[in-house]
C-alpha cells in the first residue's frame, strides 16, 4: 500500500484531551490535517483543539461525547461525512482502567471498562467503515497495551478489553488490507499518561492507599514522554505498519510471552520476589501499562 499522507486527510482521534491522544492531535495538526478530536473532558479537549490550531490544523471539530454511553456513533460518523466528505484515519484511543481483582470488581465496573476500551472502538469502526472503504488509502489505529500482549493478575477486566481490541484489530487487517485499508495495532508499555491515577477504584479508599500507589507506579514506571509514543505511532500509520509494540521493556515482555506462552507469569513472579527481597519493589497486583 502506499505511505499514508496526512496533509488535508481528515482523521479522527478518540480520547484526544490529554496523553497519548492530546500528544496524537498536535504531531498530527502539524502536518496539516483535519482533525476530529473526541472526548468527554469538554475543558481538555477545548484545550487541545485550541493548540491544534495554533500549530497549523486548518480545521478542528471538537466532540464531546462519552464513550461509556453505549452510542452507535452513526451520528459522529455522519457528522463527518457531512463537513469533510468522509474520514480518513480512524485512532481509537480512548482507554480506562480499574484497580482490583476480579474477585473484588462489580460486573457494572467491568461492563463499564469493555464498553469504553472495547466496544466503543468496534462501534466507531463499524460506523466509519464505509467511508474508509469509499475514501482511497483510508487507515484505521486501535491503540491496545502492552496487557494486551501479557496479562497480569490484578488487571481481568483491562487484559481482557486490550486482548479482545488486538483480535477484533488483527482480523480487521485481514480483511481490510485487500480492499485498500491500513490497520496498525498499537502495544504501549509504561507511558506518562495519567491512566494509573485516573483509574475506577473497586473498593473504597479512605486512607488514600489506592491512590498514593497509582502516583508511586505513574513517578516510577511512566516514563516515556506521550510526545514520543505518538511520534511512533505517527510513523507506523505513515509506514502502514501493521504491529507497533512502545518501549524496550514492553518488546521485552512480549518476546517473553512468546518464548513461554504458559509459564511467563511464574517467570514474573520470581523476578517481582526477588525484587521484593532486595528492597526494590512491593508485590502488589500490577497497575495498568501507561496509556489513555
Amino acid at each position: 500500500m502506499e505511505r499514508f499522507a496526512f496533509a488535508g486527510r481528515t482523521c479522527v482521534i478518540t480520547g484526544a484531551a490529554s496523553g497519548i491522544g492530546a500528544a496524537l492531535a498536535l504531531n498530527i495538526a502539524a502536518r496539516k490535517a483535519r482533525l476530529v478530536l473526541v472526548d468527554r473532558d469538554a475543558g481538555g479537549l477545548e484545550r487541545v483543539a485550541r493548540l491544534c490550531r495554533e500549530v497549523g490544523a486548518p480545521v478542528v471539530d471538537e466532540h464531546v461525547i462519552d464513550l461509556a454511553d453505549g452510542g452507535d456513533r452513526l451520528d459522529l460518523a455522519a457528522a463527518v461525512a457531512s463537513r469533510h466528505g468522509g474520514a480518513d484515519l480512524l485512532i481509537n484511543n480512548a482507554g480506562v482502567t480499574m484497580t482490583g481483582t476480579f474477585e473484588q470488581n462489580s460486573m457494572a465496573d467491568f461492563d463499564w471498562l469493555l464498553e469504553i476500551n472495547l466496544h466503543a472502538p468496534i462501534r466507531l469502526t463499524k460506523a466509519f467503515l464505509p467511508q474508509l472503504l469509499r475514501r482511497r488509502g483510508g487507515h484505521v489505529v486501535a491503540i491496545s497495551s502492552l496487557f494486551g500482549l501479557f496479562a497480569p493478575a490484578g488487571q481481568v477486566a483491562y487484559a481482557t478489553s486490550k486482548f479482545g481490541l488486538r483480535g477484533f484489530t488483527e482480523a480487521l487487517r485481514h480483511e481490510l488490507r485487500p480492499r485498500g485499508v491500513g490497520v496498525t495495532v498499537v502495544h504501549p508499555g509504561g507511558i506518562r499518561t495519567n491512566i494509573a491515577i485516573s483509574a475506577r477504584r473497586s473498593e473504597p479508599d479512605p486512607d488514600g492507599t489506592q491512590a498514593a500507589d497509582a502516583l508511586r507506579f505513574t513517578e516510577r514506571a511512566l516514563r516515556m514522554p506521550p510526545e514520543e509514543a505518538a511520534r511512533q505511532i505517527v510513523a507506523a500509520v505513515q509506514s502502514r505498519r501493521p504491529r507497533l509494540v512502545i518501549t524496550g521493556a514492553a518488546r521485552a515482555i512480549d518476546a517473553m510471552v512468546r518464548l513461554m506462552p504458559a509459564r511467563y507469569w511464574n517467570l514474573a513472579e520470581t523476578v517481582a520476589s526477588r525484587l521484593e527481597g532486595s528492597g526494590t519493589a512491593r508485590r502488589r497486583p500490577v497497575p495498568p501499562a501507561g496509556r489513555a
